[in-house]
């Protein structure tokens, strides 16, 4: 069995006798036995501790398409993983039933960082992915999960929001070779009201993302019907990634469906991405899309030079168009495209397989 309540060492005690947390904005200060808002991180013996090291809601091999990366070795399978809680409290979470869980006790799996490599590797994943809740929270695991996957030549990749303390930042991207960022929104009003978050952390991880480090990174917003969808916000979002992130990082436009507590906004209109879409595009981004929709424009990858089709793809499934080299030039005018590419794509499709990684563990013994 693997102990799952291990030290932490972004911490710091006050003068009042509390813990404060610093791993996040959030700085939760709290009393012994007292949790954080994540719920995950907790104050016992006068210090803060990871409570679900080596634990997770469960494995399953995707897309990596689905992150989503389209940017990122495209066609790919990626191992991913989760486990509860989280540091923000956005009222559409579409993970809810993980990311707000407080049920410890029913996370599936446990497994030690070497049997995921081992694992994906077994499995023929290009990759292994932290997401479904954000890893920022349980970083300590998936900093030696991610230690593990290197050493048997896996990549890494995290799915997060991005708020997180610059200290702590340095170490946990130190072992990330992709991310997605989930950029929700371009007001401090929505993140504070709808999210319990701040965005200025969120652009300041960004920030050192492109300048700082060698992690491909992609962005994501979910565009949610009257709340971060205006042609003034997505002008100014837009403009800002070209500004201080450059025009190579794609941006992911996706549909919102009403879930967990904000049930009474309408499914984002199809017209709504096309729009976000061809804002980015006219202010500068170079890769556009739409996503949580059948769109094989808003999905497919161009040439931002001759305007050729490089890579088709709709929803998680790549079509017969691929007109890359092998490191990644469009084959009409030898234009690089951005991002991390070898040989031809992979052909793992939209498939999602459930993995039990008790038979990992039990074959190594």
């Amino acid at each position: 069995m693997i102990n799952s309540t291990v030290p932490t060492k972004y911490w710091h005690k006050l003068e009042d006798g509390r813990i404060q947390c610093d791993l996040c904005p959030r700085f939760c200060k709290l009393h012994e036995g007292q949790r954080g808002f994540c719920f995950v991180r907790a104050c016992e013996n006068d210090q803060v501790v990871l409570t679900t090291y080596g634990r997770s809601s469960g494995y399953c091999i995707d897309p990596i398409e689905k992150k989503p990366l389209n940017h990122f070795y495209p066609g790919t399978p990626v191992l991913s993983f989760g486990t509860a809680g989280c540091n923000l409290g956005c009222k559409f979470c579409q993970n809810w039933d993980i990311s707000k869980s407080r049920e410890i006790d029913t996370l599936a799996d446990q497994a030690p960082p070497e049997t995921i490599a081992k694992a994906a590797r077994q499995l023929g994943c290009q990759s292994v992915a932290f997401t479904y809740n954000d890893p920022v929270i349980f970083m300590e695991y998936a900093i030696d999960v991610a230690h593990a996957c290197h050493e048997v030549g896996v990549k890494t990749v995290a799915v997060t929001a991005g708020e997180i303390c610059p200290e702590p930042r340095l170490e946990f991207f130190d072992v990330i070779d992709a991310a997605n960022v989930d950029l929700k929104a371009f007001t401090e009003r929505f993140y504070r009201e709808i999210c319990a978050g701040d965005l200025q952390p969120v652009l300041d991880t960004l920030v050192y993302l492109k300048q700082e480090t060698n992690v491909w990174f992609e962005l994501t917003t979910l565009l949610i019907p009257g709340e971060n969808d205006s042609d003034e916000e997505l002008q100014e979002m837009t403009q800002w990634v070209v500004e201080n992130l450059g025009p190579d990082v794609p941006m992911h436009f996706t549909a919102f469906h009403p879930d967990f507590r904000m049930l009474d906004k309408p499914n984002t209109p199809p017209e709504t991405l096309t729009r976000a879409r061809n804002i980015a595009m006219q202010n500068g981004i170079r890769y556009a899309y739409t996503g949580n929709v059948h769109d094989a424009d808003g999905g497919s990858t161009y040439c931002h030079e001759c305007g050729q089709r490089l890579i088709g793809r709709d929803w998680y499934v790549l079509s017969d168009y691929w007109n890359l080299t092998d490191d990644g030039h469009c084959v009409f005018c030898g234009t690089p495209c951005a991002g991390r590419f070898h040989g031809l794509p992979g052909r793992w499709g939209a498939r999602r397989q459930p993995v039990r990684l008790k038979d990992f563990v039990e074959s190594s013994n």
